[in-house]
């Protein structure tokens, strides 16, 4: 009982705070506002850790909090799933929420929607911890939902520009196609396992894929079942963990604060897609299918998304791909059955990419707003604290031997070279160039970000691809895609100056921004090394997550090719993995430290390419026209030719026109003579006279 209540004050410990910081928000003090939401985090952070505690002392549960609706035979209840796959998701959501809410605090100290932030940001914290403590469907179609709704009111938080009311509505409309496949999925669920209880669900599964008559599909393998269900749900995945071609989404989601960019990006909404993945694994296993669909699908977002980080000139959109890119390596790992190693990387993956995007959001507040890298340079010596943990974040992202991201990224590549399922040989191609891609780009923004010379303080520099500005915002700590490729609404009549002035150096920022940037550092260098042998070869994961060893024994494998983490480190000088990332660091120093005329060249001569990459591989114009558009021709469709053609034509006026013509048409035998009656009548008379005689 007394852990039930330990359970239940995780997600109601930030849903307090953030009911009290948005009821109250235009009387709050601020330093209440930011004390409860933060406060509600961190003991959510502390029970997770006495969770954590009790769960690896070989406590696991799984029951219902309270019945929630009874329909028939069917039963809807809350309730919580307590085992390592769990406590794991807990800990991250928590100390990462926990490092933002401190960021927050010197980021947005002079917004005028402080509380209002801070509601948001601990409200978005519940519906994660709600949707990864989900024993159920239900509940976990809830805190999906939950996640949505939040991120909509975060992104488009600015809502006076509209560029955040676009993204934050472009964000709604694509994961309405992804969660409307994974609300099927869930209807399948419910109506072949009779229950949305996860445990009773995987319990059924096996004997339901064997089965030869199901009641919604006829006569038929029951393996077709599994498929549908396990493809429909990643399609639920696709859109929150944006995968291709859902993608689309997470780069316009910048329109939001930094802090909320990292919260999303690092610990919460995109990595909710991976998470359900992983619980479901014992639904996935029955299909090969299905997990072919899955690999194929992440190898395209992490090879291509990164390419797309390439051109990238705005600070926040470059770490933005290397999500979409490090969120494909984690799908990858996925649909080589090796789920612990993508939960492994998503754990790694939310400590740097939280430090790189909080990294990044002190880098605009020293340049005093100006995003554009190539308006930085030699930022080291004026933000060294932010320089040092970028770098680390960098080292990391990369995979860096002994760093955390190392240990995570290496094995994804080494199960998808063990991989047989279809699609394998594909996906090993896509992440080992996805090596060298990412080294590249990371290390494109680090140089022209931290070394080289000064470029700051200097006229902005004029990209003709780019939009120059945005309407003006109400916050000082407000962020401005000033030069980013994907402002397409910016509206240049609310033309705002920002950046340093001439003679105007940057600056380091206070310690409540610096503080989470070295508390996440940490772990970014630590984790792996620590988390690699238990959570990937050991037994931490062996009850929450299923993997069929006979069918896909990559775990296995993998397994004897591991002999402790210092060893895995100092033998990754021998593995081409490392070379590539190597060769991705130096070519980046050498076009943009020793030869920046060399990027300008290829940039001038790359023709098609170069387009085809600021546009995105035109994603974002084919869903305009085809979708878009297609949706505004079908409505103007039924608009012409089924409400005012059939509704207001046909039935209504119609029958308008027809009581018309028939009483014109009676019109002309009530003329009042006598006369005319009589000869009516007589022809009456002679007409069945004629029938009576002829019928005779």
């Amino acid at each position: 009982m007394e852990m039930q209540k330990l359970y239940l004050l995780v997600p109601l410990a930030p849903l307090v705070g953030a009911l009290i910081a948005g009821l109250f928000c235009r009387v709050l003090p601020r330093w209440i506002a930011h004390t409860v939401t933060s406060g509600g985090v961190a003991i959510a952070l502390i029970a997770s850790c006495l969770i954590f505690k009790d769960v690896m002392a070989g406590n696991t549960y799984n029951g219902p909090v309270y019945q929630w609706l009874t329909s028939g035979d069917y039963r809807f209840e809350v309730g919580f799933l307590i085992d390592q796959l769990t406590v794991t998701m807990m800990l991250v959501v928590t100390s990462v929420s926990l490092m933002v809410h401190i960021y927050t605090i010197g980021y947005m100290q002079d917004d005028p929607g402080y509380n209002r932030f801070f509601s948001y940001i601990a409200l978005f914290t519940f519906s994660m911890l709600m949707l990864v403590m989900s024993n159920n469907f239900m509940q976990l179609f809830f805190g999906w939902e939950a996640v949505g709704l939040v991120s909509y009111l975060l992104i488009g938080f600015w809502y006076t520009r509209p560029t955040a009311i676009f993204a934050n509505l472009k964000a709604f409309l694509v994961n309405r196609v992804g969660d409307f496949g994974f609300i099927l999925g869930i209807g399948l669920v419910l109506a072949h396992f009779g229950t949305l209880d996860y445990v009773a669900v995987f319990a059924k599964a096996p004997a339901l894929a064997a089965s030869t008559t199901l009641p919604l599909f006829g006569e038929g393998p029951g393996v077709a079942l599994m498929t549908a269900i396990c493809i429909l749900l990643f399609i639920g995945a696709m859109g929150k963990s944006a995968q291709v071609p859902l993608h689309v989404w997470l780069p316009d989601s910048m329109e939001g604060p930094t802090p909320i960019s990292a919260l999303i990006h690092a610990a919460t909404m995109v990595t909710a897609g991976i998470f359900m993945v992983a619980r479901m694994s014992p639904l996935f296993e029955l299909s090969d299918t299905a997990l072919s669909f899955v690999i194929v699908i992440g190898a395209i977002t992490a090879l291509f998304m990164g390419f797309l980080g390439i051109i990238q000139n705005d600070i926040k959109r470059v770490v933005a791909y290397s999500t979409l890119s490090q969120l494909g390596y984690m799908t990858v790992a996925l649909g080589a059955s090796a789920y612990s190693v993508a939960i492994f990387h998503l754990m790694t993956h939310a400590f740097f990419k939280a430090l790189l995007f909080l990294g990044a959001g002190s880098v605009i507040i020293g340049m005093h707003h100006d995003q554009d890298i190539r308006n930085m340079g030699g930022l080291r010596k004026y933000m060294p604290i932010t320089w040092l943990t970028s770098l680390i974040g960098s080292l990391a992202l990369i995979g860096t031997p002994f760093f955390a991201g190392f240990y995570s990224k290496d094995s994804i590549i080494e199960a998808v070279a063990l991989s047989h399922i279809p699609g394998a040989g594909f996906a090993y191609f896509a992440v080992m160039a996805g090596v060298f891609v990412t080294a590249f780009y990371s290390f494109r923004m680090y140089f022209l970000v931290f070394h080289g010379p000064e470029r700051f303080g200097k006229p902005a520099h004029h990209d003709p691809h780019a939009a120059h500005a945005k309407p003006a915002q109400p916050a000082a700590h407000a962020d401005h895609s000033a030069h980013g490729h994907d402002d397409l609404h910016a509206d240049d009549t609310h033309a705002e100056h920002h950046g340093l002035a001439p003679g105007q150096k940057p600056h380091e920022t206070p310690w409540v921004v610096t503080l989470p940037l070295i508390m996440l550092a940490i772990p970014s260098v630590i984790i792996g090394y620590i988390g690699v042998g238990p959570m990937l070869f050991g037994d931490y994961f062996k009850s929450a997550i299923f993997v069929n060893a006979e069918a896909h024994p990559v775990m296995e494998e993998l397994a004897h090719h591991f002999h402790g983490a210092f060893a895995m480190a100092t033998h990754a000088a021998t593995s081409p993995v490392f070379w590539l990332a190597f060769l991705g660091v130096a070519l980046a120093w050498f076009l943009y430290l020793k030869r920046p005329d060399i990027p300008e060249a290829i940039k001038a001569r790359s023709g098609f390419l170069y387009t085809l990459l600021d546009n995105k591989y035109y994603f974002d114009k084919f869903n305009e026209v085809f979708f878009a558009g297609g949706a505004r021709l079908l409505g103007r469709g039924l608009w012409k030719g089924g409400d005012a053609g059939l509704i207001d034509g046909i039935i209504v006026n119609g029958a308008t026109h027809l009581v018309g013509w028939f009483a014109t048409l009676a019109r002309l035998f009530q003329t009042g003579h006598i006369y005319h009656y009589a000869f009516t009548m007589i022809i009456g008379v002679f007409v069945l006279m004629t029938l009576w005689v002829t019928r005779a």
